[in-house]
C-alpha cells in the first residue's frame, strides 16, 4: 500500500468530517430535490455568500445513475456528493471543477453539498449558480422477504465474516458484511461497517459494479475459486464469497 496516499486520503476525510461538523453547527440549509412529473432531472438556481452551504437531498436507488452539473459565477464554487448516512466522507469532491456521473451502490438519500472554498468564503465572496441534478436508469429492487428471508429487524438478507483490509487500515482482518439481495443472479448490495464510514459495494449479476468510495479510488476485482476479491484504490480489499451474494 502507498502509505503517503493512504495518509493523504485519511487527512482529507478527517478534514471533511471536521468541516462538516463545523458547518452543521453553523447550520446548513437543506433542500429536497423534486423532479417534475415525467422528468428525470431538475435545474436548481441558487446563491451562496461567504460560508453559506446548501445540501440538496436526492432520493435514489441502487443501480441508478446520479449526474450532477454545476454552472457558477464564482470559480471557487464547488460541490461534493455524499452517500446515504455519510459522517463526512464523500463519493466525489468537486474541487477539480469537474461534473459528476456515477452508478449508485445503495438505496437512500444522497446529498449534493454546494459551497464556496474556504479562502473565498472568508473573503465574503458570493456566487450565483445553476445546479442540474439527474437520476436515470432502473432501480434494482431488493428481494422481498417472502422470497428471501430477512435478518429480523433489518433490511438485510444475510450476514457473514469476510477477510478485509478496510479504509485507512493496513492489517488484514475479519469484517462483518451484510447483504441486500436484489435477485438470485448475483445482484446485491454489500454493506461493510468500518471505523470511519460504512462501505457499500454493488454487484450486478455477480460482478462488482460500483461503490460509495471516492470516485478516484478505482474499483477492480479478481476471482479466486468461489471468492471475488474487490480492491478499491490502493488501500481497501474485500474477499467476498459467492454464497453471501447469491444465497447459495
Amino acid at each position: 500500500m502507498n502509505f503517503r496516499l493512504a495518509t493523504a486520503t485519511l487527512i482529507l476525510v478527517l478534514a471533511q468530517s471536521v468541516a462538516g461538523t463545523a458547518i452543521a453547527a453553523a447550520g446548513i440549509r437543506q433542500e429536497t430535490v423534486q423532479f417534475a412529473k415525467g422528468a428525470s432531472s431538475a435545474d436548481i438556481e441558487g446563491q451562496l455568500k461567504g460560508d453559506a452551504t446548501v445540501d440538496y437531498v436526492v432520493r435514489a436507488a441502487a443501480g441508478q445513475t446520479l449526474s450532477v452539473k454545476l454552472q457558477k459565477t464564482n470559480a471557487q464554487n464547488y460541490f461534493n456528493v455524499m452517500p446515504p448516512a455519510s459522517q463526512g466522507s464523500a463519493m466525489f469532491v468537486g474541487d477539480s471543477g469537474e461534473n459528476y456521473s456515477g452508478v449508485l451502490p445503495a438505496d437512500g438519500d444522497y446529498i449534493v453539498r454546494v459551497y464556496l472554498m474556504r479562502p473565498a468564503a472568508r473573503r465574503g465572496e458570493n456566487s450565483n449558480y445553476t445546479l442540474t441534478v439527474g437520476v436515470s436508469g432502473k432501480a434494482l429492487t431488493p428481494t422481498a422477504a417472502s422470497g428471501d428471508a430477512l435478518i429480523p429487524g433489518t433490511s438485510y438478507h444475510a450476514t457473514a465474516k469476510i477477510k478485509c483490509v478496510s479504509a485507512f487500515e493496513t492489517t488484514p482482518r475479519e469484517c462483518d458484511a451484510f447483504v441486500i439481495r436484489r435477485g438470485f443472479d448475483g445482484t446485491a448490495t454489500l454493506d461493510i461497517p468500518g471505523s470511519v464510514e460504512k462501505r457499500s459495494i454493488l454487484f450486478v449479476q455477480g460482478k462488482p459494479t460500483a461503490s460509495n468510495a471516492m470516485a478516484r479510488d478505482a474499483l477492480t476485482f479478481e476471482r479466486k475459486g468461489d471468492v471475488t476479491i474487490v480492491t478499491l484504490g490502493e488501500s481497501e480489499r474485500y474477499e467476498i464469497p459467492d454464497a453471501l451474494i447469491t444465497g447459495g
